[in-house]
């Protein structure tokens, strides 16, 4: 599991002039994290072939490349995580599409196929109308995550975390603590944005990470204390047992919240309030089932709340990461920060 919960670098790509700029920066991210000479190379593979594809079928309707480092549990960074949202046409056939030599442009059709092979880790999401999102993963030598690994926590987390445009920090943020058998997840919103707001974000992160592993409307409440020198900030926490099959959810403020099952989805509702300046008097957890195939949805208000799960066919099976990325791509305000996050039950 990612252990990096800073926020994703925008490299919007909209004309072909931006193309050798965004490759380039991009290519510093890699070389700061510690990738060597031939690792960047892969990376600028990645990077020229998603962008040709974003100028090709995004058109007018607009894209981006979101970028982020990975890191360890011990903080050291261990790759680079590349998402391309196409706001495009999308593809009927995206497994056919995959094939060198196939294309609906006239090119030599070896985009995508190359994406895969310089990848540690792949993935990919298209709907004819609903445009294309690709996720890339690509690891220094030896620091690629073992699949065991990732099977013991029984469960599966990614987020998209993007700050309002012009902004170099986002008021929005997250934190995990891992628990027996689950972990508990805190969703933040610090008011507005900008630094002041990343401030407040982080102040609650901070506290969260010192309270005692209790009900998540306990752990709010030591929070809500916590911070009240800060310009405050809305937050839920969503807490799952693989052992016992149960997951608890307190809010306080506008964050949203949604429990997706195989055959329904309930959402998670929030008590009014700010963290840091008011809070009800009595708060208490809402008490869900948690089992294998279920997902949490917890995002900020830089989200419409209005998204429908039902307009993506067979998006529960993809990565975590990547259904965030397709959450934000076509339901992100543009106007404030945003923060999507994922959590799968694989247990």
């Amino acid at each position: 599991m990612d252990f990096n919960f800073d926020a994703h670098r925008q490299f919007p790509l909209t004309d072909r002039s931006f193309l050798n700029v965004v490759r380039r920066d991009i290519g510093k991210l890699a070389e700061t994290a510690g990738f060597s000479e031939a690792e960047v190379g892969r990376v600028n593979i990645i990077v020229t072939e998603m962008a040709t594809n974003l100028l090709k079928h995004a058109g007018v309707n607009g894209g981006e490349l979101l970028v982020k480092p990975l890191c360890l549990a011990n903080g050291k960074t261990c790759g680079l995580e590349l998402l391309c949202l196409d706001n495009g046409p999308g593809m009927s056939d995206p497994a056919r599409m995959m094939e060198d030599g196939v294309s609906t442009f006239g090119s030599m059709g070896q985009g995508l196929g190359a994406i895969q092979r310089q990848s540690d880790f792949f993935d990919l999401y298209s709907q004819r109308g609903l445009g294309t999102v690709i996720l890339s993963r690509v690891y220094r030598k030896g620091k690629a995550p073992k699949p065991a690994a990732r099977s013991e926590q029984k469960f599966e987390m990614g987020f998209v975390l993007v700050p309002k445009a012009g902004e170099t920090v986002s008021g929005d943020g997250l934190g995990i603590r891992l628990s027996y058998e689950g972990a508990y997840l805190l969703v933040l919103d610090g008011l507005g944005h900008g630094p002041n707001a990343h401030e407040a974000s982080q102040s609650a992160l901070k506290s969260f990470q010192q309270q005692p592993k209790t009900t998540p409307a306990d752990i709010l409440r030591g929070v809500h204390a916590d911070i009240k020198r800060t310009r405050g900030a809305v937050g839920a926490i969503a807490h799952w047992n693989a052992e016992t099959g149960a997951l608890r959810f307190c809010g306080i403020g506008n964050i949203s919240g949604r429990l997706i099952a195989p055959d329904k989805a309930k959402n998670l509702l929030s008590y009014n309030g700010t963290l840091g300046m008011s809070m009800p008097n009595t708060v208490n957890d809402q008490l869900h089932t948690w089992e294998r195939g279920n997902l949490v949805v917890l995002h900020s208000d830089g989200l419409k709340n209005r998204w429908d799960f039902q307009k993506y066919p067979e998006l529960t099976r993809h990565d975590a990461t990547l259904i965030a990325a397709v959450l934000y791509k076509d339901n992100t305000r543009t106007t404030d920060d945003t923060l999507v996050a994922v959590v799968r039950a694989t247990e």
